[in-house]
């Protein structure tokens, strides 16, 4: 892991003198945000519990007629803490203790909301396509061992849980879903959100264990206010980003998990550019550490056949809907990032870019309905000889 590199910011912090590293930070990050203070008993667990906490308060204008809405949130990357050779149930209870603990820590630093990573009581299996003995992961939405787990976390602490796990639907002939549970503060079951964009790219042949949502975009009223989920590919499409907005979110988590030979480049524009375009808080999280299977597995791009995906880079991130963002959690270790956020930013964004004003979904929805249509004709003018 030592030769593994830590963090941009680390390298900034290292390498550039304060007066130009100030300039270089807000050029990058946008305008430079406070830090949190946290009690000195939730950096001393932090530690003792080898994971990195870092917190940001991201503030709005004043107003003369509303209040600051002001909330925490809670991002959450880990890496597993046991072999992929150990039995599943032991694997997965080793995951449920490793994130109550860091949600404990999340307590104390008065989190309102807080979100785990992509199948995060799971090693990354689903691009093995191996069905034994992973699916047996797979658990009800409503009623499984892992939403019970964060119901009563939820409960104890008063705390709004985003929960992402691999769906067993019971319901519908026990077909396999890669979807977010969302558990209210109060510990109860208020919905679940579903990936709506499965990636076919590399080892991420996900579709062998599930294919895309049918649930649309829905966005969940919770005490702390309107918020959805995003999983992973779908950050990938403008337009998924766009309709949690049309449907009034305020906060869009992306728990991800994605390695560096893939996708670092775009890492930190997506959810950036969507924060900006759609006027909310967006929170990517990815998984962190390299995760290696027993047995070799083949990629649709001609590498010889390997056991690992790559690096888990972590570098989770809030940003926010002017374009500032924080900085990054570390690309190697578990980490909790808190981000204290005044939802009236939102607002005011929209009234100052006008991005709502203008955006013209009539129009698109008309060119929209036309291009689907199996004779659709490209607007394409000219072409003189």
């Amino acid at each position: 892991m030592s030769d593994i590199f830590t963090s941009l910011e680390d390298c900034l912090d290292k390498h550039i003198p304060p007066k130009e590293l100030s300039e270089v930070k807000r050029i990058l990050y946008g305008r430079e945000l406070e830090k949190l203070e946290f009690p000195k008993s939730a950096h001393q667990d932090a530690v003792e519990k080898n994971f990195e906490l870092a917190g940001y308060k991201v503030q709005a204008s004043k107003e003369e007629l509303r209040a600051p809405k002001i909330i925490r949130v809670g991002l959450v990357q880990n890496q597993v803490t046991v072999p992929t050779t150990a039995p599943i149930e032991e694997q997965r209870q080793a995951l449920h203790d490793r994130i109550a603990s860091i949600v404990e820590v999340g307590a104390q630093c008065g989190v309102n909301i807080v979100c785990f990573q992509e199948l995060w009581p799971n090693p990354f299996f689903v691009c093995t396509r191996e069905k034994t003995p992973w699916c047996e992961l797979a658990e009800s939405a409503e009623n499984g061992v892992t939403t019970r787990f964060c119901q009563k976390l939820a409960k104890k602490f008063n705390m709004v849980i985003v929960s992402p796990i691999l769906e067993r639907d019971e319901v519908h002939g026990d077909v396999i879903w890669n979807t977010a549970v969302v558990i209210s503060n109060h510990g109860n079951v208020l919905g679940k959100s579903r990936k709506n964009h499965i990636p076919r790219v590399g080892d991420f042949n996900e579709s062998t264990y599930y294919l895309e949502s049918n649930l649309g975009h829905p966005v969940f009223q919770t005490e702390y206010g309107k918020i959805a989920i995003n999983i992973c590919y779908g950050r990938h499409h403008p337009q998924n980003w766009m309709m949690y907005g049309v449907n009034g979110a305020e906060i869009v988590f992306n728990p991800s998990a994605t390695v560096d030979g893939l996708s670092e480049t775009l890492w930190g524009v997506e959810a950036r550019n969507a924060a900006v375009a759609n006027s909310y808080f967006t929170c990517a999280i990815n998984r962190v550490g390299t995760e290696t299977f027993p047995r070799a597995f083949t990629s649709g791009d001609g590498k010889s056949a390997h056991k690992e995906f790559g690096h888990f880079y972590g570098s989770s991130y809030v940003a926010a809907p002017d374009g500032s963002r924080t900085p990054g959690l570390s690309r190697t270790k578990d980490g909790l990032l808190v981000a204290e956020l005044d939802l009236n930013l939102c607002r005011q964004v929209k009234d100052h870019w006008g991005f709502r004003l203008t955006q013209r979904l009539d129009l698109y929805a008309r060119s929209l309905n036309e291009a689907v249509k199996p004779d659709y004709q490209q607007q394409i003018i000219g072409g003189e000889q």
